[in-house]
């Protein structure tokens, strides 16, 4: 008869986690697994919890081979060593290896109950999670969590399978002993639920604690949007995490309000209140510069209690009487910053400090409408530079950061400057991710770019280079920025007039990982093209879309391999080649080579007209009709021949055929079959 295979169940009961640490944690609980077993997560703010099914209840016995001294050692040896490992000589037997035969043994150990194993492996598992911070609350000494344990279930089902008698695991975290009683919800539920594996859910549910994040999740936007709710996804991913027990309820505000911005209304509400905005769908929607359009506010908001109800609306009439002293103080900032312009407020920046080593936002603000001219911004888009970050001095942003850029831009056009000047302010910290979109204006985007590429060369300058997970001035975000912007809009400004040294590196790994990771081109083809040169990155997708479109042909994976057999012959002779070499045509043999010679230069002037209208995948095609040519030449044509002048010319042709030849890409970086093997 089959072991029967086991359910285990752990569960960290805590003080509230914050929301944003609590999918990393799960992350690290699920790829760590027990004892070699998947597992599946759940967490609300109170409880991490791991399941896994299929434990055995011991594990299994071992066998290890222990090697002694040689049989030449005689009788004494052999003594002293099953004297040591506990057995008799007679237990002993000869292992013949290819340097002679050695006493050994067979030591059996007997697998340990999977109880134990457990009881010993969870404390590690627990405080082992990489928290961003942590505390520590039974004492300096005491171990550190990222907020109090108070509970522990740990259970091991039985062998019986009955829902009784699940065995505990016992264990002890900063004065916390396992056990196997749960506790609902903090104010709904009760504060002591015997729970086994079978009824632990169940248990959970009856005490108002929804355990699966997807469930609450949808209980969020289900309710949230029958009350009108306009549903932003990472307030829902907050709310859900912040949550046991979720329930939506509408709250109302004075439709005066509404004379504010819109983005402040809903800044008020999402990051500070947490409650979701409420469009009035009767209402004409507004047409935004870029030809989006936006429904207007209606004068309500969403909001989720952790609780089943609010019978008696108290919680609706507290949350209304918060979010309506939030409103008067937005209200408040609008008023008094509008008694000083933008254009009054740029002196001002000399108080505002940038970093500490790279002086105040109106250096920074000088820099960057530099930058502006030198990449032929116009009027409007240099004005925009000279007033972007001139809300930084304003109540406004002062209370609500999340605003920066966006109150800039509204101020702007509350104050009469021209529509491109106030969107491209409103616009100039896009893209905020790879997802974000990019500024919508010619004039916005280049004011975006000249910032974040002032703020990766200024940081870059004095050292301020992102290692690992310590980016503090958000430079990979701002490089991401970069590059998006240059290949969505178009911008014709090549990777070497924006950086060097360092920090083209550090944008070239952001080129890299956008192309392969974001628009999907395989890994080979974008390192193929990026080493025929970085110019603009809309030159760069070009290539890219050619290349991929071409490379299925029957030609190309052969010419691949003799570009890397090209390289080959020039590293092992050692020849660097150059412009001012000369090849000697008289030199060349007739046959093979005589007519690759006279096929690449046919093929050499279509080429560059195919390049210089930016038609790469005919340029590429014919590139591949030299392949069979290519493969006479190698196989009749010995180019380390012994005469010196016709090796020399020899090593000089195919240096030329790779120069001319790889200025769409470099082939020889292609992966063919024959290198995965």
């Amino acid at each position: 008869m089959s072991e029967k295979l086991l359910d285990f169940l752990l569960e960290i009961g805590t003080e509230e986690i914050p929301d944003w640490m609590i999918p990393g944690a799960l992350k690290h609980l699920q790829q760590a697994g027990i004892l070699g077993v998947a597992v599946t997560v759940q967490a609300t703010a109170r409880r991490l919890v791991v399941k896994a099914s299929g434990l055995a209840g011991r594990q299994a016995d071992t066998e290890d081979l222990i090697s002694g001294p040689p049989k030449s050692a005689g009788a004494g040896a052999a003594q002293g060593f099953a004297k040591k490992n506990g057995v008799s000589v007679e237990q002993l037997e000869t292992i013949s290896t290819p340097k002679g035969d050695y006493f050994g043994f067979r030591k059996k150990t007997p697998g340990r109950p999977t109880i134990d194993l457990l009881a010993e492996a969870i404390p590690g598992l627990v405080l082992g999670i990489p928290w961003p911070k942590t505390m520590y609350w039974t004492g300096k000494s005491g171990p550190r969590f990222i907020r109090p344990i108070r509970w522990i279930v740990a259970l091991l089902g039985n062998e019986l399978g009955n829902e009784t008698g699940d065995q505990v695991i016992p264990f002890e975290i900063a004065g916390v002993r396992s056990g196997s009683i749960t506790r609902g919800h903090r104010v709904l539920g009760s504060g002591s639920i015997p729970v086994t594996i079978a009824t632990y859910e169940a248990g959970l549910k009856k005490n108002f604690v929804i355990l699966h994040a997807n469930e609450r999740r949808h209980k969020i936007e289900t309710e949230a949007t029958a009350l009108g709710a306009k549903i932003d996804g990472s307030l829902l991913e907050t709310l859900t995490f912040i949550t046991e027990y979720p329930t939506a309820i509408r709250g109302d505000f004075d439709p005066g309000y509404l004379e504010l911005p819109a983005e402040v209304l809903t800044t008020v509400m999402r990051h500070h209140q947490k409650y979701f905005a409420v469009e009035d769908e009767f209402a004409s929607p507004v047409l935004e510069a870029d030809g989006t359009r936006r429904h207007q506010l209606a004068p309500y908001f969403v909001a989720v209690m952790n609780t089943s109800g609010d019978p008696e609306g108290l919680i609706k009439h507290g949350n209304e009487r918060v979010l309506r002293a939030r409103f008067n103080d937005a209200r408040f900032f609008w008023n008094v910053d509008q008694q000083k312009t933008l254009a009054a407020r740029v002196d001002d920046l000399a108080h505002v400090t940038f970093q500490a080593k790279l002086g105040s936002y109106l250096d920074k603000t000088t820099r960057v409408v530099a930058l502006v001219q030198e990449f032929g911004g116009n009027a409007d888009a240099q004005r925009a530079a000279l007033l972007a970050k001139c809300d930084l001095t304003t109540e406004m942003v002062k209370e609500f950061t999340d605003l920066q850029g966006i109150v800039g831009g509204l101020y702007a056009k509350a104050q009469g400057e021209p529509e491109a000047v106030s969107r491209a302010i409103y616009e100039h910290y896009k893209p905020l991710s790879m997802e974000d979109s990019i500024p919508s204006t010619v004039e916005g985007r280049i004011v975006a770019l000249a910032d974040k590429l002032d703020t990766l060369r200024e940081c870059f300058k004095i050292g301020m280079i992102p290692s690992g997970s310590k980016d503090p001035f958000a430079l990979r975000r701002a490089a991401q920025g970069i590059v998006k912007i240059l290949a969505e809009a178009g911008l014709a400004f090549p990777l070497d007039r924006l950086a060097e040294g360092e920090l083209r590196a550090f944008l070239l790994d952001r080129i890299t990982y956008y192309f392969r990771e974001v628009r999907g081109f395989k890994y080979d083809e974008v390192n193929a093209v990026l080493a025929s040169g970085c110019g603009a990155l809309a030159n760069v997708e070009a290539r890219l879309t050619a290349l991929a479109e071409v490379r299925p042909t029957g030609d190309f994976d052969a010419l691949a391999v003799s570009f890397k057999r090209v390289n080959n012959i020039l590293r092992q002779a050692e020849y660097k080649g150059s412009d001012f070499d000369f090849l000697d045509t008289g030199l060349l043999e007739d046959g093979p080579e005589r007519e690759l010679y006279d096929a690449l230069m046919d093929v050499f002037g279509r080429l560059r007209r195919y390049q210089d209208r930016g038609d790469y995948r005919d340029a590429l095609l014919e590139i591949a009709s030299l392949r069979p040519k290519v493969d006479r030449y190698f196989d009749s044509v010995r180019v380390n021949t012994e005469d010196p002048r016709v090796r020399r010319n020899r090593l000089h042709f195919l240096w030329v055929f790779r120069r001319d030849f790889s200025t769409i890409a470099d082939f020889s970086e292609i992966v063919t079959a024959g290198d995965q093997k």
